[in-house]
């Protein structure tokens, strides 16, 4: 446990030279570490995220998110290594797919420290139950789409210093963080969109999943919650 703090406080510090020899000296036990904070970050996060409509929301989505993350992480890791082989890095699947699960372990860190800010939010924002239940729908969905944003580009920030002490060039670093961020970012963002609700939406029934997942896009979304602010 003490080794898996230790290693935690590294990587949230961004130390690109330690991390380098985890990338290229760890067994895939250290695989299930990384995959055990994102379940543990994400799922504490989730659960911040489902409160304003009710606690049973709140569970849904303390479930729901960690696996999407996940997912993200496995589904594109062919695709990922892919690129970085083509790209010239040199790094092997094995390293890609470790480097990537370490940035999302660093976006669960992050994300569960700011739980305690998303419910200082929630405690001040309009309830369900007030007649301006889809101004506090809106502004609980814009500040979590923030604070997810804030911590993924912390998370890639701290992943292009890996990148560029893994290959040594700042440029090829820079080809693959951008060509892993658009198929992570496609990918994740439409399985959050198909898993939903997290917050749930005011007047819609409470449900782990809804019965038209494939109606409209994530972007759509946010892009209405815009308009009801504005």
């Amino acid at each position: 446990m003490r080794s898996v703090l230790s290693r935690l406080k590294t990587l949230c510090r961004g130390a690109s030279e330690p991390i380098a020899g985890w990338i290229y000296g760890d067994t895939w036990q250290w695989t299930a570490v990384w995959a055990g904070v994102i379940v543990a970050g994400c799922g504490l996060y989730g659960g911040t995220v489902g409160l304003w409509r009710a606690p049973l929301q709140a569970g849904f989505a303390a479930i729901k998110l960690p696996l999407i993350v996940l997912a993200t992480c496995a589904r594109n890791a062919l695709l990922n290594g892919l690129l970085a082989q083509v790209l010239g890095t040199g790094l092997t699947f094995r390293q890609c797919a470790q480097a990537i699960l370490m940035s999302f372990a660093l976006f669960a860190a992050i994300l569960a420290a700011l739980a305690p800010v998303a419910l200082f939010i929630l405690w001040n924002t309009s309830p369900l139950t007030e007649g301006r239940a889809l101004l506090g729908h809106s502004v609980t969905l814009l500040s979590h789409v923030g604070f997810i944003a804030y911590a993924g580009i912390v998370a890639n920030t701290r992943l292009f210093r890996l990148l560029v002490e893994l290959t040594g060039r700042r440029e090829t670093a820079r080809r693959v963080l951008l060509s892993w961020l658009a198929g992570n970012l496609l990918l994740g963002s439409q399985l959050a969109w198909i898993g939903r609700p997290f917050i749930g939406s005011p007047g819609l029934a409470i449900e782990f999943l809804r019965d038209d997942p494939l109606r409209g896009n994530f972007f759509e979304a946010v892009f209405r919650a815009l308009q009801h602010l504005t």
